[in-house]
């Protein structure tokens, strides 16, 4: 019963992010859904969950991005995941330990920003550390469930190793690239900083010094929030932004006639002033502007 309603909420997560994405509320995993005739729920007050109707083996494992006991990388790229408090016989770690023990696959919730979370499935306790008082998590490939021989299989050659230890490594680092795009979005209130448009999906956090920089931080001042076409323009030098928060528009493309979306999608943006976030921490960092406007003048 345990394994079916285990499948089961996989599959319902799967539906659920292809119909809304993967962003999913705390209220809805919460909530969770109906499996013959009873009410499953993906996770709850305790970072280790297991419903009502499981007997040992957790069904779900949280960590918070950015908390206290944020879940780091091991040397050899997997996950850390903290016991439950100091007492290696708590029930909670005892249940893991099980799971490390049967090849049992978890749900793996990362807490992206307040009240949302991103699924990550199916999730393995591979390795159980008591001196150091947490366990290692391996993450694998959705594909990976629809052959269920591979569920009580060992990580028995290199392949398998190397398959799962880039797979847990992409994982972390897809986490903290949605954790920058709630937080950037959030503070600007959800609206395209160019345009106004406060529609979630059409919305993306921008960095103004790219990642790949020295100073490309994952921190709210190094972020806007733009549409995908202003967020387009803006990382084609179409669009600047200077250290004054003004926008400026290539010279080349205010003087091309289009139709309207050019007019009054971009070309009308011109000296117009940017839209700020509500708290003054979270303005975009001057000096990344400059070093980004500087680029802007360069390709003009």
């Amino acid at each position: 019963m345990e394994e079916q309603i285990r499948l089961a909420a996989f599959q319902w997560l799967k539906n659920y992010c292809e119909l809304h994405g993967d962003v999913i509320p705390r209220s809805v995993l919460a909530d969770g859904f109906v499996f013959k005739q009873e009410r499953i729920t993906l996770l709850g007050p305790s970072g280790i969950w297991k419903p009502r109707q499981f007997q040992i083996i957790p069904l779900s494992i949280t960590t918070i991005l950015g908390g206290p006991y944020e879940d780091k990388m091991t040397d050899d790229g997997f996950v850390t995941y903290k016991y439950r408090g100091t007492d290696p016989n708590h029930r909670d770690n005892v249940g893991l330990r099980f799971a490390m023990e049967t090849k049992t696959p978890l749900i793996y919730f990362a807490n992206i920003s307040p009240g949302k979370y991103i699924a990550n499935f199916p999730a393995f306790i591979t390795q159980n550390n008591p001196g150091r008082l947490e366990f290692t998590v391996a993450l694998d490939e959705q594909n990976y469930l629809l052959h269920s021989e591979n569920v009580v299989n060992d990580i028995v050659d290199q392949s398998e190793y190397y398959r799962r230890k880039y797979i847990t490594s992409t994982v972390q680092v897809r986490l903290h690239q949605q954790s920058f795009r709630e937080r950037v979005i959030a503070a600007y209130n959800t609206k395209c900083c160019l345009c106004k448009i406060n529609h979630y999906e059409l919305l993306d956090a921008a960095h103004i010094v790219p990642d790949n920089e020295e100073y490309g931080h994952p921190i709210i001042p190094n972020g806007l929030t733009l549409c995908k076409i202003h967020h387009a323009a803006f990382d084609n030098n179409i669009i600047g932004i200077t250290p004054d928060y003004n926008i400026k528009v290539r010279t080349d493309i205010l003087e091309e006639i289009d139709g309207p979306m050019l007019k009054h999608g971009i070309q009308e943006l011109n000296n117009h002033p940017i839209i700020l976030p509500s708290k003054r921490k979270d303005y975009p960092d001057k000096e990344r502007l400059e070093w980004r406007y500087d680029r802007f003048r360069k390709a003009g």
